[in-house]
């Protein structure tokens, strides 16, 4: 195990942590009040206010000040070497340690469980609008749209894509990946909030931690994978981490919630947040970065574990110096990033329309056609196993094809899956065959994508704003799903399956055109090679 990247205050970090833990706990007896309470609407107001909990309470908030306070500031730096000319680079004839390894399992599961905190949403809704009495597609007279409450965690996704993007640039790959795991363990308490109003806020504050582990793990994955085996490697994590959080969402919603309620699937975020703490030993910090912070010695030491060495540098863009100039992620859209980034994001817009939209209202709407709630979670959790095999193709694909053909050929498949389910409409509801068989793509299919534009991503950008890129396109694939939310919101219920579909449909076309003319290949070719070249033309040729 080697090397040891420690954070700027190493104690006040794990602290924190365990202060989150024990105010976690402390919530535990409300979680069972409020799942089988007696005169449960009577007691509700007088919970708010239940002297264990306001304990709990104080304590995860004061760990995770503390989390912050020890992740945030001067590191304990060894060996600062101060910047040279040298970059973090593999051979290609090295192959996947066990460093390696231990290192994609562990993104794997960090993958699953960030999935698992949006797609959750879906599973709840119908149960947060029974018990509050609020509008939904099956409750349309109810008082408030439940649709605040996706819109809240949605909305909370996409301002934490942009602060752990940046955090990741700042402060390290590994500090920010650890972060975003206290806070998926924070907000587990989410499932003791008596009130809906709680509930809200709960859920845009766990929102916040889960936007930001996604773009995080592929940064990392992409910077320490061999260029070799990093296509395949990435989106396959990327594919079975996407996918396998959304069955294990619909698994345990059909097993669990009809046992201990809906709740129940927001403190699952207490044993999958202390396990990726635990895990953290096999997270190291990325060698490009502490490269790119003139950290060498410590770089050298991460690189020794994966069987990698320093290798000279090629030269920088000539637009390098100009950029380094501005701050912020409006540097992204410009040049010389602006022929990479457009595509991307507006990829990622279609991405997120199907995915935070016409996903997070499938549950609703199977139910409105007839369904119960366990045939309904049955029927997704089922639709999920069947395109799971899929991704081991689309990895295949992107690793020993084409990247950017991958991409197009995924954004097809998924508009295609949209436009056919929009051309059906209700009717579905009455081909049980053909509803799993036309599930599974956009579920399949919009997962993949997110785990290939995660992973392309973070390939055409450089180390330096790297995060920050896959925090944008992350960002927007959240925004996607803010915006078909906030129509729902207005409206009054959700909108019909044939709605939703066709919303996912238009922009996915577009996206799909515009990374066919203008996207990178980036399929076994270096990072640097990549930023050197590409970026270096698209500075040129805007001059």
């Amino acid at each position: 195990m080697g090397q040891r990247i420690d954070f700027a205050r190493p104690g006040w970090f794990w602290c924190g942590a365990l202060l989150c833990l024990a105010g976690v706990l402390c919530h535990l007896p409300m979680y069972v009040h409020l799942t089988h309470p007696p005169g449960h609407q009577a007691t509700m107001a007088g919970s708010a206010s239940d002297p264990l909990m306001m304990i709990g309470m104080t304590l995860v908030l004061v760990g995770v000040a503390a989390c912050v306070y020890g992740t945030v500031g001067p590191r304990r730096e060894h060996g600062d070497d101060g910047p040279g000319p040298l970059r973090a680079g593999f051979a290609d004839d090295v192959p996947l340690t066990r460093a390696h390894w231990a290192l994609i399992l562990v993104m794997v599961f960090a993958v699953a469980i960030d999935v698992m905190k949006p797609m959750t949403l879906s599973f709840v809704v119908p149960g947060v609008a029974r018990e509050y009495g609020l509008r939904s597609a099956v409750h349309p007279h109810g008082s408030l749209p439940v649709a605040l409450l996706p819109l809240s965690g949605i909305g909370g996704t996409v301002i934490g894509s942009f602060l752990w993007g940046r955090f990741g640039d700042r402060m390290g790959r590994r500090p920010a990946i650890l972060l975003a795991g206290v806070v998926f363990l924070a907000t587990s308490v989410c499932g003791a909030m008596p009130l809906f109003w709680m509930n809200v806020l709960m859920c845009f504050l766990m929102g916040m931690g889960a936007g930001g582990m996604l773009p995080l793990a592929f940064t990392l994955l992409t910077e320490t994978t061999p260029t070799r085996q990093r296509g395949w490697v990435v989106v396959l994590i990327g594919g079975v981490g996407t996918a396998g959080g959304y069955v294990l969402t619909s698994w345990a919603a059909s097993l669990l919630v009809p046992h201990f309620g809906w709740r129940v699937l927001w403190l699952l975020g207490l044993p999958t947040g202390v396990v990726l703490l635990l895990l953290n030993r096999w997270i190291p910090e990325s060698a490009r970065f502490l490269t790119a912070r003139g950290r060498l010695a410590d770089a050298e030491a991460v690189l020794a574990r994966y069987g990698a060495r320093l290798l000279p540098s090629p030269p920088r863009p000539a637009a390098a110096p100009a950029d380094s100039a501005r701050d912020g992620y409006l540097r992204l859209l410009l040049t010389p990033y602006t022929r990479v980034s457009l595509p991307l994001v507006v990829l990622a817009l279609g991405v997120g329309l199907v995915t935070y939209g016409f996903q997070l209202w499938i549950p609703s709407d199977l139910q409105r056609l007839g369904f119960t709630e366990l045939t309904t979670d049955t029927i997704l959790r089922d639709a999920a196993l069947l395109g799971l095999p899929f991704n081991l193709a689309i990895a295949w694909l992107y690793g020993r094809w084409s990247s950017k053909g991958t991409l197009v050929l995924l954004g097809a498949c998924t508009a295609a899956s949209m436009v056919a389910l929009a051309a059906v409409g209700d009717r579905i509801a009455g081909h049980p065959l053909t509803l799993h068989l036309l599930l599974a793509v956009p579920i399949w299919s919009a997962g993949s994508a997110i785990a290939v534009l995660s992973a392309y991503t973070a390939e055409v950008y450089p180390t330096e704003v790297r995060s920050q890129a896959s925090g944008l396109t992350a960002a927007v694939t959240k925004v996607g799903g803010v915006l078909m939310i906030a129509v729902v919101v207005a409206a009054v219920a959700p909108p019909s399956l044939h709605t939703t579909a066709l919303l996912g449909a238009v922009p996915l076309i577009v996206a799909t055109v515009a990374m066919f003319v203008s996207g990178v290949e980036t399929r076994a070719r270096s990072l640097e090679e990549i930023s050197a070249t590409d970026l270096k033309g698209n500075a040129s040729a805007s001059a």
